[in-house]
């Protein structure tokens, strides 16, 4: 037998460390439902290991990146007879589940066999594929049950002679709580993080359970999926928040050789990657407040501390003490273990940010580098024999040479051994037993389903769907909070006694208690109600469960249909909301417009976390009410085009009245603290904060309220133009009526008139033009009609100006008079600014005051102006246009095409017009000849004929000053009918928009709708009537101008 100092010898031989870098896969997956309707392109290319995305916003900007491996599952796929996913044929390059355990999860246990620390970490945005490649769905398995079976399977076909040990945890990470999700009992606070020095970072009374099969591991699983789901139910934290982590402890003890190998495999689900970027909560006072993110966003840094650090910069500290996830992960990340990370991405172009995203983290993490060696250490046979040489070297060094002593020690050393195998064997018995009976429960609860009607709960994560299953047994079932109940639920908005099922001779209904919310089918309900099979229920704020009938009502319809997506589309669509409400134009393909769709996903996404915000609020006594808008529902750019919609809430205090408008990710940013506060309510905690640190409260603001467009045409032929124009919302609705007018005037503001027009904007390129902006009143603002205190601002922007001019604050008065007034000067009018003229419109924009808000600077400071104080424009030391702000990918609609066919027949009446006037220079051409020629025969004549002569010279003359008369006159007329074209074009310009923005009635009203489409047809109608009119009075006038001309210029030749 060798001897101890042998066996050492060799453990450090074998625990000499391996240099790796961190191996890094990215998976694509199919298509979501959603995106698929929404008719998304794929923006992702695969060849061999490289990745590349594509910018769908500019096709030729294409980024790749190089991983160790490269997985395609979006496409090429076919079910085969059991439900597995497989390859569609030899050419398809489709990877599926089998395929990435080969690659992944057999290196995972390979790296455990030789005695190695694993770990596989998941990564990636909410709804990526994260979970199924790691748990996977039905019968397409993911890495971590088959790691499971796979382990069990070669322990079973290992040599007797040695011994295998395996335990399993899984636990999960949200608000920085550690959640043991294999006990029943929650500890308030989560568990906590010890530190040892042998074993480094780990959670003090974490559920280690024996196990000696894969079985017991998959029941283990489906109990901590349980837990987890009816967790986040009443916890309010939905999965794509937490981190999930499983570790599976696996001990071999070799008899012969005297060694004790011991791998930790850790598989790890991160939260969704879109949540690391600070929640995007970009200008909120409480940017850092939240810790929901603080792990995610600890293992960024660490991940970027260790990926400079490959590269050899110099890297003071590595922050893994920062967040809880980032302890529990140290060995994995340069660290002692051999660690894979797979990146998860989606296809779509409506996620292309959030996958660019994925890929940079992936291509840091592949840097890093771990030290991974050989966990193995001596047996305890091993131990024994070295403690009885220190024994036998003590009782030397001491003198005391009893042998008795020595044996008693050897004794009781063999005792602690026999009393630790007998732990082992007591535990797994214990454990196998706990097993049998949740599998005798679980056996029970299946036969009752076959039986009697269910609800079954539908979860935003997949893995979590259909988890919690509730039977309905005859007679009547109260549902709540309370434990009397017979199906107790706890989440946001569940109260006590919530709602009651009865079951009496097959007939199902459900009626909800007073006041409490319980929606069917999208549609809220008050009173009983029968349930169908395949009815989506929502109890409270967003707890969301499918109902299925009693089996004589069971279809064999796929019930993955009605997932959480379904739910909440269905429940956006009893609203009134859909990608048509957006007026998302086609385009050529016949698909809606990309961001439209990016904007509906993010509504639908949105909408759970308002209800449950505002439940929040309800319980928590914050008074607030927070809804859904859409920016630039109805709203367009200076040139017409449609601006990029996007999602805002709006919160609005219920007793103050007063407002505050928040972006998409300053939303979720307050939402998790909300939670957080929230938390602390449910556990008993003093929840009294000041106002500086509460997430349901903001300083008061200025309010965008909406805008006009005022198009400036007729400023470019100097005529006058005067306004009472509609400011429209975002949503396109009337919020007040402004009296606006817009004045050519010389340098020293005196009005043009009638006589000042030019014919053709061309004729002052080079010159100065000076026109006034002439605010007037507002008319009807409503905004002050809900709240008397409040007041109002107008603002606006003047083409190549860096700041916005604004009115003095108006109080407490529904139609206020401003009479502000403000001359803008162009010293050497540009082609640019002739263009902006023609093509473009002032925006007016309307903004709210509130009690206790800054008001908007009116001042005219740092401004460019003439000694007589009007403001410069056109100036060309000044930034030119900004054209990048355009949105030039926006398609008109049909009769914004007619608008720009007429501008097209203006332009030809423009050409028309040069020509006249060409005419006219060739006509005062041959009138200086023809005086020319009468001046030569005077001379030359003689006298009789010379008086004659001086007889014809004044005719000549009168025929030219009737010729120069006519000229005048043709121009003047000219001039008129343009100035009426364009009065007319400004009209016809407003029943447009009018027309743009009118909107069907969201109630399911026959005589509504049949009265929107009545209006609808006499809008259009009057709009062509009026565009057609318009068209024909000028060509009219201009045939009609023509024709005088040319019989004057016939008479002056007779």
């Amino acid at each position: 037998m060798d001897s101890p100092k042998g066996s050492l010898e060799e453990l450090k031989q074998r625990n000499m460390p391996s240099s790796d870098s961190v191996k890094v896969a990215v998976r694509v997956r199919p298509f979501s439902q959603r995106e698929k309707n929404a008719g998304s392109k794929c923006v992702i290319s695969m060849n061999s290991n490289s990745t590349s995305i594509h910018d769908p916003k500019n096709p030729s900007n294409v980024k790749t990146f190089t991983f160790d491996l490269a997985y395609w599952s979006h496409s090429g796929f076919i079910k085969d007879q059991d439900g597995k996913l497989i390859s569609a044929d030899l050419s398809s390059k489709y990877a599926g589940q089998k395929e990435v355990f080969r690659d992944l999860g057999q290196g995972v246990l390979d790296s455990a066999w030789q005695g190695y620390n694993a770990t596989l970490l998941a990564y990636g945005p909410t709804g990526s594929g994260k979970s199924y490649s790691m748990i996977g769905y039905g019968a397409n398995r993911g890495i971590i049950p088959v790691v499971c079976e796979e382990l069990f399977k070669t322990i079973h076909n290992q040599e007797k002679n040695r011994q295998y040990q395996v335990t399993f945890s899984m636990l999960e990470i949200y608000n920085e709580q550690v959640i043991d999700l294999l006990s029943k009992v929650k500890k308030p606070g989560g568990l906590k993080l010890r530190e040892d020095q042998q074993q480094g970072f780990y959670v003090d009374g974490l559920k280690l359970v024996p196990c000696d099969s894969y079985a017991q591991i998959e029941r283990l699983m489906e109990q901590g999926t349980k837990i987890r789901t009816t967790a986040s139910t009443s916890m309010n934290a939905t999965s794509s928040r937490s981190h999930m982590v499983i570790t599976i402890q696996f001990k071999q003890i070799f008899l012969k050789e005297d060694i004790t190998k011991q791998s930790i495999i850790n598989l790890v689900d991160l939260a969704g990657s879109e949540r690391q970027k600070s929640s995007g909560s970009e200008g909120d006072r409480l940017r850092e407040g939240s810790r929901v993110n603080l792990s995610l966003t600890t293992l960024g840094n660490v991940i970027s501390a260790l990926s400079e650090a490959a590269v050899g910069k110099k890297v003071l500290h590595v922050p893994y003490r920062d967040s809880v996830l980032t302890k529990l992960l140290q060995s994995a990340l340069g660290g002692n273990s051999r660690t894979i990370m797979i990146a998860a991405i989606s296809p779509a172009d409506i996620c292309y940010e959030e996958t660019l995203s994925t890929l940079r983290y992936a291509e840091r993490t592949k840097k890093i580098r771990n030290k991974a060696v050989i966990n193995a250490s001596p047996t305890e046979k091993l131990i024994k024999e070295l403690k009885a040489e220190n024994c036998n070297l003590l009782s030397r060094l001491s003198g005391l040479q009893n042998s008795e002593e020595l044996r008693c020690l050897l004794a009781e050393n063999e005792l602690r051994i026999e009393a630790i195998q007998a732990t082992w064997e007591y535990r797994l018995e214990e454990a196998r037993k706990e097993w049998e009976q949740q599998y005798a429960a679980v056996t029970q609860e299946g036969r009752m389903m076959e039986t009697f009607p269910y609800l079954v709960n539908i979860n935003e994560d997949p893995q979590l769907s259909g988890v919690l299953k509730y039977v309905i047994q005859d007679g009547f079932s109260d549902i709540g909070q309370s434990a009397s109940n017979a199906i107790t639920l706890r989440g946001l908005g569940i109260l006590d006694k919530h709602a009651t099922i009865t079951n009496t001779g097959g007939k199902i209904t459900i009626k909800p208690q007073d006041n409490c919310k319980v929606i069917v089918n999208g549609v809220p309900i008050v009173v009983k109600t029968k349930l169908q099979h395949l009815d989506r229920i929502i109890l409270g704020s967003n707890n969301a469960y499918l109902y299925i009938g009693p089996p004589a009502d069971r279809t064999s319809e796929d019930l993955c249909r009605y997932d959480y997506d379904f739910v909440q589309s269905e429940l956006a669509a009893a609203k009134g909301f859909s990608v048509d409400k957006l007026g998302a134009g086609s385009k050529k393909d016949g698909k809606p417009d990309p961001s439209v769709l990016a904007v509906f996903h993010d509504y639908i996404k949105l909408m759970p976390l308002i209800a449950e915000a505002n439940q929040m609020s309800v319980e928590l006594r914050k008074d607030l009410k927070l809804e859904l808008k859409v920016k630039n529902l109805a709203s367009s750019d200076s040139r017409g085009y449609d601006l990029q919609k996007e999602i805002i809430v709006k919160v609005t205090h219920n007793i103050t009245n007063q407002v505050w408008i928040w972006t998409k990710s300053k939303f979720i940013n307050r939402k998790f603290l909300m939670e957080e506060l929230y938390q602390r309510f449910l556990d008993g905690e003093d929840v009294q904060v000041d106002s500086e640190s509460d997430p349901f409260w903001d300083p008061v603001e200025v309010i965008h309220l909406g805008s006009a467009h005022i198009w400036l045409q007729s400023l470019a032929y100097c005529m006058k133009l005067e306004e009472q124009i509609e400011l429209l919302n975002s949503e396109g609705k009337e919020e007040a009526i402004l009296l606006i007018n817009i004045i050519p005037c010389s340098p020293n503001g005196r009005a043009f008139g009638e006589d000042d027009m030019v014919i053709d904007p061309l004729e002052m390129l080079g010159k100065r033009i000076d026109f006034q902006i002439h605010i007037l009143q507002c008319l009807g603002v409503k905004w002050i009609k809900e709240v008397a205190q409040r007041g109002i601002q107008i603002g606006y922007k003047v083409y190549d100006l860096p700041c916005s001019f604004y009115t003095k604050p108006a109080w407490k008065n529904v139609n206020p008079k401003l009479e502000e007034l403000v001359q803008f000067s162009a010293l050497n009018t540009s082609h640019e600014f002739l263009n902006y003229l023609q093509k473009n419109a002032l925006i007016v924009d309307l903004w709210g005051l509130q009690e206790g808000c800054a008001e908007l600077d009116s001042s005219q400071q740092d401004m460019a102006v003439t000694p007589k104080g009007s403001v410069i424009i056109d100036n060309p030391r000044a930034e030119i246009l900004n054209h990048a702000g355009l949105n030039t990918d926006n398609r008109f609609a049909e009769l914004y095409q007619k608008l720009l066919k007429l501008e097209q027949e203006t332009e030809l009446l423009r050409d028309i017009n040069r020509a006249l006037r060409e005419d006219n220079v060739f006509l005062k051409e041959r009138l200086t000849e023809c005086a020319t020629e009468t001046q030569i025969l005077g001379k030359t004549l003689k006298s009789p004929i010379k008086k004659q002569a001086t007889k014809t010279t004044p005719s000549a003359s009168k025929d030219s000053r009737a010729v120069c008369n006519s000229r005048i006159s043709c121009d003047a007329e000219f001039a008129k009918a343009l100035k009426a074209f364009y009065q007319n074009m400004n009209v016809i310009r407003g029943q447009f928009l009018k027309l743009k923005h009118y909107r069907p009635p969201e109630e399911d009203n026959v005589q509504l709708l049949r009265q929107f489409v009545e209006r609808q047809s006499h809008m259009l109608k009057d709009f062509g009537d009026q565009l057609e009119s318009s068209i024909s009075k000028l060509k009219n006038d201009v045939a009609l101008i023509i024709k005088k001309k040319r019989e004057r210029l016939a008479n002056s030749k007779q």
